[in-house]
């Protein structure tokens, strides 16, 4: 089964190895990190039917969009399955040069299948584990604010023991913020990172509002916040990072292109911003390929590719011997050591985990 969209960007021979680029994925969805193989072997086991490819154009709107991805997260079935699935995504963003991932969940999308939330959230912790990965339980937009409530006193009871965040998915027009300051304010409490959706759709005042209403340490996707000064210089001033998933927008029509992607405005205004992949299943790129577009498509110079990298990592929840490992690791890439050698630090070669075990 191939990439439903682009073939991923190729990795030019030609200046730094962004391979080595120590970085994280900070925006993934959990049905939308399964490999293709592993989507058509499940569907296969159970008979399921696999979902269209999406449209080479826009699509016709999110309902498009999420009846393919309710089709790929139909093949889901088992424990099993979803620990499978963490592991082959951290696996595949280690590849990539990641050296953490957070990976986003809804307990509730897979609860019926498994017997309730809890093993939902089991599930997926047994397949972050390793150091490597942190979960973070999302309610939806679209839901009933008491169950984000309770979603989010799930994810406070697991914190310090691999949840890391709560978030808020899906559509953001279908949801009021003043609905959810209860159940951000549960997970906050908590020591968790807030991280909801927003900017995709509704305009930068959504953004603003996720920030001083919901206390937003990151914000999935933030584009509109480009057309607002004042929200940009919030977001500067508050270091509240954007997610930025270049290859996600284009087939909404929320960009016109690859090329419209604004993320040089965020960067030329300060706003810190960690790439990410969103949903690869559907869209057919990986955390590489996402920074190969940044610097041959959107005109990033090496630089730019190392601030979004530390970004990320200073955006995240990752423990604190891995973040000094990888932020070591960016010093390095940048400067050029020993680009051949194989002695950058990055996450996955033998000098990140020796690093690690140096870090107090």
């Amino acid at each position: 089964m191939r990439p439903w969209t682009m073939a991923p960007v190729t990795d030019p021979l030609s200046r730094r190895d962004l391979r080595r680029l120590p970085k994280t994925n900070l925006h993934l969805h959990l049905t939308g990190s399964m490999r293709p193989q592993t989507l058509a072997e499940l569907a296969d086991r159970d008979g399921l039917p696999l979902p269209e490819p999406l449209p080479a154009g826009t699509l016709s709107g999110w309902s498009a969009f999420q009846e393919r991805y309710e089709l790929a997260r139909a093949a889901l079935r088992t424990a099993d399955d979803l620990s499978r699935v963490v592991a082959e995504a951290t696996a595949d963003n280690v590849a990539d040069g990641a050296g953490w991932l957070e990976i986003q969940v809804d307990p509730t999308t897979y609860a019926d299948r498994l017997g309730g939330w809890e093993p939902v959230v089991e599930a997926v912790l047994a397949g972050a584990a390793g150091g490597r990965a942190g979960v973070v339980l999302a309610a939806s937009w679209a839901g009933p604010p008491d169950r984000a409530e309770r979603i989010a006193r799930l994810a406070a009871r697991h914190a310090g023991a691999g949840v890391v965040g709560f978030g808020l998915s899906n559509d953001e027009r279908r949801g009021r913020i003043a609905d959810f300051v209860p159940a951000l304010r549960t997970a906050t409490e908590a020591g968790l990172l807030a991280v909801p959706h927003s900017g995709f759709y509704e305009a930068a005042w959504h953004v603003r509002d996720c920030v001083t209403l919901l206390g937003a340490h990151r914000v999935g996707h933030g584009l509109t916040a480009v057309a607002d000064p004042a929200v940009l210089d919030l977001l500067a001033e508050r270091a509240v990072a954007m997610e930025v998933c270049p290859s996600s927008y284009p087939p909404f029509g929320v960009t016109t292109g690859l090329a419209a992607t604004p993320l040089r405005a965020l960067l030329a205004a300060g706003v810190p911003v960690a790439l990410g992949t969103d949903d690869p299943l559907l869209f057919g790129t990986g955390l590489l390929d996402q920074y190969v577009l940044a610097r041959d498509v959107l005109g990033c110079s090496d630089a730019e590719l190392a601030t979004l990298a530390r970004s990320s990592v200073e955006a995240s929840a990752a423990p604190p011997e891995v973040r000094a490992a990888m932020l070591a690791g960016v010093a390095g890439w940048l400067g050029g050591m020993h680009q051949d050698s194989g002695s950058v630090c990055y996450i996955g070669a033998p000098s990140v985990a020796a690093a690690s075990r140096r870090t107090p």
